[in-house]
Order: structure tokens, then sequence, then C-alpha cells
């Protein structure tokens, strides 16, 4: 079972006073429970809040190929029993067990939505306790229902490790190169090419990619009826696009989002934001995603990742959206928010890396997968000089290594006064990475100054590249009643950036194009997509929230 400072505790099992009891339960049914009676069972995708009135209920992580049954927690009377899953609609691999007659009130997922959107003294209450939760099961045993085993030298498997933890799930990692790791490929007959490997208690799933592991636990889209209309579906799931799902479903539209990859976008990559308003110590951008996402769902918004819009047709009266799976969404308004792609550089080997010791992102992952290596972090702007100083704080020898000769004509002058007076950072101007190698992974960069005209090889464990992007909008070309007008450099205009063509699709409406709209009716775009956006944190979230007041324009007579 869990160990609990008593601040936790009160945090994780919050008591409910009679009147909230009262309240709670008016949105369910009551029954009586009996010893060893389960409440939901591992495997459930969609399990009901269970609220104690008399009796006990633990939460057991059922025995799976590796450990034995475990007691993770336990609720008695005035506490209630659910999780962040009943938010995100996530399968659990925990089993609720009564050990002591009693009585409950079961909310049914649609009774919780209901106690979300009406009572807000509650719905605070729940999510800090769930958002709790969700934190211990995975620092405990909790985390055992779903293993990740690979190599930490595996591009694939960093991919799945970066997809579980922005999306929040309760894992453990177990690195196939260890003791542990040798000991379970030999119990599970596991090979180089079953690689990388997700074990959940109900499936093994070999050679696994984010989007198994989504199908698996009930993270993908998954169509509500043939009838389904979605008021307003959010394509990309950066700050823009997750700011566009917390006020489009906080204003009563009903709102999905997908996203190709994962949550968060480049956002989600930066180790600390500290220009983020509300926030003076700053916030890392994978603690900012996670706070969206449960934003979000608070208020109705369902996302879905990793889910890839592969085209969008506006030919008829309802957008339709085709996913990679073929599966088609009618929506009424479209905002796209898919950012852009990270740049790399023109080295022949590059591919051959990534993952394997190059890097668009400086999270916890890649810091304790480089320890106290050298490293090297290419890129002038805030993102690569936080990445820099997050990296040596872990105690990595950084180099950065950049093309202009000032860094403050392009970085935050605290940033770069911070990273002079690190004793683990050098920086060196006007230069580029222009060689890498290395057998299973990175060892070695091979490094060129254009000042002095020196090149030299030096070892790095981690490249970490952050050179800037390129709008992801060639999805878009071809839609049902024309391409969306683009700038040369291929970025979606918007309103008064559209040219005087755009007119023609206006006209029939009797208006002009909204704020954030494209040259296609109801489609907006927002972010880094879109020509002309701020390129920063705030300004992305300011455009997703606003561009949802043009929605509710638009969609009024649809």
């Amino acid at each position: 079972m869990t160990d609990f400072t008593s601040a936790d505790a009160r945090a994780v099992h919050p008591v409910l006073s009679a009147p909230q009891m009262s309240r709670l339960a008016a949105y369910g049914n009551a029954s009586t429970v009996v010893a060893g009676e389960s409440v939901f069972g591992s495997g459930d995708v969609s399990p009901d809040l269970i609220l104690v009135h008399q009796g006990a209920v633990d939460v057991v992580q059922p025995a799976t190929m590796l450990v034995d049954e475990t007691v993770i927690d336990s609720f008695g009377p005035g506490e209630f029993v659910g999780e962040l899953n009943l938010l995100t609609g996530q399968r659990i691999f925990l089993q609720g067990r009564v050990t002591k007659d009693g009585s409950v009130t079961r909310v049914t997922a649609a009774g919780f939505r209901k106690v979300m959107a009406e009572d807000p003294e509650l719905s605070d209450l729940m999510l800090r306790a769930f958002i709790s939760r969700r934190r211990f099961l995975k620092g405990g045993q909790g985390a055992r229902g779903v293993e990740i085993v690979g190599s930490a030298l595996d591009g694939r498997a960093l991919g799945l490790r970066t997809y579980a933890a922005r999306q929040r799930i309760a894992h453990s990692w177990i690195d196939i190169e260890s003791p542990d790791g040798a000991a379970v490929a030999r119990k599970l007959n596991l090979g180089p090419d079953d690689l990388p490997v997700v074990l959940a208690p109900d499936a093994t799933l070999k050679t696994a990619t984010p989007g198994d592991l989504a199908r698996h636990l009930g993270l993908t889209y998954r169509p509500r009826g043939e009838a389904e209309v979605v008021d307003l579906a959010v394509i990309g799931g950066g700050p823009s696009g997750l700011a566009a799902a917390v006020y489009g479903a906080s204003e009563g539209l009903d709102t999905i989002l997908l996203e190709a990859v994962s949550l968060g976008g480049q956002a989600a990559a930066s180790s600390r934001i500290e220009n983020y308003l509300g926030f003076p110590s700053g916030l890392s951008g994978e603690e900012l995603t996670a706070r969206a996402m449960v934003q979000a769902e608070k208020f109705g918004a369902h996302l879905y990742s990793p889910c890839e819009v592969k085209a969008l047709d506006t030919s008829g009266p309802l957008i339709e959206l085709d996913l990679e799976d073929g599966v088609r969404i009618r929506v009424k308004a479209v905002i796209v928010a898919t950012g852009a792609r990270y740049r790399s550089l023109p080295i022949s080997n590059w591919a051959d890396f990534e993952g394997a010791g190059i890097y668009y992102a400086a999270t916890e992952i890649e810091a304790r997968d480089c320890g106290q290596s050298s490293v090297t972090v290419i890129g002038g702007a805030n993102s690569s000089g936080q990445a820099a100083l997050h990296l040596a704080s872990r105690g990595a020898a950084v180099t950065i290594a950049a093309r202009r000769a000032d860094l403050r004509a392009t970085m935050s002058s605290y940033l770069v006064d911070r990273l002079e007076a690190h004793p683990l950072v050098e920086i060196r101007t006007r230069t580029e990475v222009v060689g890498l190698s290395g057998a299973r992974h990175l060892e070695k960069v091979e490094l060129t100054d254009h000042t002095t005209g020196t090149t030299w090889s030096q070892d790095c464990r981690g490249l970490f590249c952050f050179i800037g992007a390129e709008p992801a909008t060639g999805w878009l070309r071809g839609s049902g009643n024309g391409d969306l007008a683009l700038n040369s450099d291929g970025f979606l205009l918007t309103d008064t950036d559209l040219p005087p063509s755009a007119e023609a699709a206006f006209r029939p409406l009797g208006r002009s194009p909204l704020p954030y709209e494209t040259s296609i009716p109801r489609v907006f775009a927002v972010g880094d997509v879109r020509q002309g956006s701020m390129k920063r944190v705030t300004g992305a979230v300011g455009e997703g929230a606003s561009a949802v007041k043009s929605v509710h324009v638009a969609v009024g007579n649809v």
C-alpha cells in the first residue's frame, strides 16, 4: 500500500461532509455490497465513480506476469473511489474490491459528467483528488499495470515512453539491458525483434507503437453513432489546440481534439517556461500540457491521441474529416492547430540516430538517459537555452552550438546570463554540427567553428536539436472546395491576410472572414501553423481561446 504524509493523505483521501455526500449521491444509484464483491474490474473502459457510505473498498493491482497481486489503497465511509480515467475514458488495470459489507452509490460516467458541470465545489474537490491519485499511481505499485520493456538506445522505445508520459499513463519502464530487463526477456522469451513491448494484465503488445498502446487503453477516437455531428473539431494538441478545446467545451460546444502524435506539441518539449503569465517560478511544458488536458476534459472535451487526420472535405454542408484508420467524422467547424514539425540538419546519417542520441526535447526522460555525459544543444532560441540549463542542472556537460555570432539576438538576456555563468555550459557561436558517429547510439559529433575554420570531434551522448520547424500543412492540400490559402512558406493565411480571391467563398454567407478564419468558411487556424502568429506559448493560448468566439458566430446557422 502506498505510504502518504498527512498532507498527501488529505489530497488523495478527502472525506466528504454529510451535505456533500448527499449532493453526490443524488447523481447515482445506491446499492448494498458484500465482502469479496467487485465494484469495478481490471480492463473496464468506463467504470463508475463509487461513493462509500458504509463498509470498505480496496483498490487492487491484479497479478501480472511479473508481479503478484498488490493492494494499492483502501477507501472507507465518506470517501469516493475514482481516478483521472473517469475524465479520459482510459481503460484501467485496477480492481475495486469490497472488503467489508456495506452500501455504496454508483455514479455512472454520464452522472459524473453532470457533477462536473453542475457542482463546482464537488468538481474541484474530486479533480484535486484525481490528480493526486494519478501522481501516486505513477510513483508506486499502480505503475506496474502497464510496463514498457525496451532499450534506452532505441528511438521507438523513447517514442513510446514519451507518449505514455505526456498522456499521464501510470506505467513503469524496464530497460532490457538492465539485470531486471534481462530477467524479463528470459521469462517471457523476448528477442530483439519483439521490442519495445508493452505488458498489461490482459495482453502483451510486441513491437508496440504509441498507437497500439492508445488503442489498447481506449484513448483513440471512438464514433458515437452514425448520426454523430460534432460542433467543433480541433486538429492539433499543442497549447493553441488545447486552449481551443478548453474554451470550446466550456462554452457549450461539443468539442473533440485530434492529435496525430502526442499532446503538448513543441511546448511539451520545453523543460521550463518562465514567462507564462501566473507562474513566476516557471513550469515545464509537460506540466502545462497536463494541466490543460485535465481542464479541457473537466469541461467535457474529448481528447484523442495519437489520432491523425489525413484529409478535410469541405464540399458539403458539414465539414468531413477522414482519419488515418478510415473513420470519417462530420463536424460543423474546424480549428487547425497542427503547429510545425521539427527541422533537422542535412547530415547523411541523421535519421539513424533520431531517438538514439538525437532528441527534439529535453524532458526528464532524455535528461535521465543522458545522465552526466557530454551533450550538445544546437539552436539559439529560448528553447535551446532552457534545455541547456535543464541538462546542466542534472550534471551533463553541455556544449551550445549556435550559428549566430551573438546569442542575445535570438535568446532572452536573462537566459544568456545564466548560461554564461554556469560552469557546465560552454557556448560556441558561429559553430555548426557537421557530422555524427556511433554504433547503436550516438557517441560523437563533429563541429566546425566558422570563425576559425577549425573542425573537431567530441564525445556526445545526446544531441538536442532546437533549430525551428516547418508548418504542418501538407495534409490540407486538396480540400473539397479548393486548397486553403497558404503563404510561400506553407503557413495558413487567415482573415485580413487572405487574398481577394477568398471573398467569393464568403459572399453567399453575407459576411467577411472572421478572426482566425481561413479561405474556407468554418475552417480556422491558430498557433504556429498560421501566418503572423507570435510563436510563443502565451500567444498560442490566446489565439486558441479567441478563435472559439469566431466559431460561435460561424456555426450559428449550421
